[in-house]
């Protein structure tokens, strides 16, 4: 996100307006190399020069200052942002990342203006759905971690852990780590804050009884950023890497970010999308 904020404000600083409109922020978001946006700008054959033509013509009277940018921002963009952030909550995330942004973008009267059916569901499918990443292990160093209040669950916290994801994330995962009890040696880890309360699990071979695959993972909403859901990833990843697995997958990862700077994790590709159709 950061990138694509100093990347929009060039496209801005082109313009003679110095105003920055939603063009901008798409032109941004195409010339992003990493991650969900370096594959939608393979599968995508646009004319980055003809946009940028267009932005230049672009204006908006109705003008707002934005805490994200440095130059006056069109209402357009004012309302992306604001419907990104909605997005974010809904999810009960902490970050602001390019899946929020790109389903915002989306449903604007610019996408719909410069972009066909088929590029607007390319980058709906491709970056604002989850996706799988896939870590290596081969190579994989144990960290030192910022927590130590983690340790593997044991049958003894069966009603508690259970009680805790039913409450904070959902039925199903909880049914998931009932099933990971029935485990000999139940593949997950537990969280605690200083008042030996659950603040977050995760888990690996659990869910669907697949192996090599890590999660679910969760942390409550308070306790985000505070390296809890770093050091849970890293225990399960060291008894992966122990077991003899060269590869963890992630499944429905997100935020996707917050894998590829823990543990190196990439995104799994996708499939041809180019010739889905559009009804």
């Amino acid at each position: 996100m950061a990138r694509i904020i100093a990347a929009a404000e060039e496209e801005a600083f082109l313009s003679e307006s110095r105003v920055l409109t939603a063009l901008d922020i798409l032109l941004a978001c195409l010339q992003e190399k990493s991650g969900v946006l370096g594959e939608i700008s393979l599968k995508m054959n646009m004319d980055l020069s003809s946009l940028r033509e267009h932005a230049r013509d672009e204006n908006d009277d109705d003008l707002h200052q934005s805490p994200f940018f440095r130059v006056p921002v069109s209402n357009e963009v004012n309302a992306i942002f604001n419907a990104a952030a909605k997005t974010m909550k809904r999810y009960n995330q902490v970050y602001l990342n390019e899946g929020h942004l790109l389903k915002a973008l989306m449903n604007t009267e610019t996408a719909a203006r410069y972009l066909t059916d088929c590029n607007r569901k390319i980058i709906l499918d491709l970056g604002t759905t989850s996706r799988d990443m896939i870590a290596n292990l081969d190579l994989y160093i144990f960290p030192e971690l910022p927590l130590q209040n983690i340790r593997r669950v044991n049958h003894n916290d069966f009603d508690q852990l259970v009680y805790y994801v039913e409450e904070h994330f959902s039925s199903d995962w909880a049914q998931t780590v009932r099933e990971g009890f029935l485990l000999s040696i139940p593949s997950m880890y537990i969280a605690f804050d200083n008042d030996g309360e659950i603040v977050g699990f995760a888990a690996f071979d659990i869910y669907k009884g697949k192996k090599g695959y890590f999660g679910p993972m969760g942390v409550s909403h308070s306790d985000r950023s505070k390296g809890y859901g770093y050091s849970l990833l890293h225990h399960c990843l060291k008894d992966m890497k122990d077991i003899g697995y060269a590869y963890a997958i992630i499944g429905g990862a997100g935020p996707l970010e917050f894998y590829e700077k823990a543990c190196g994790a990439v995104i799994i590709p996708k499939g041809d999308l180019t010739k889905v159709n559009i009804i």
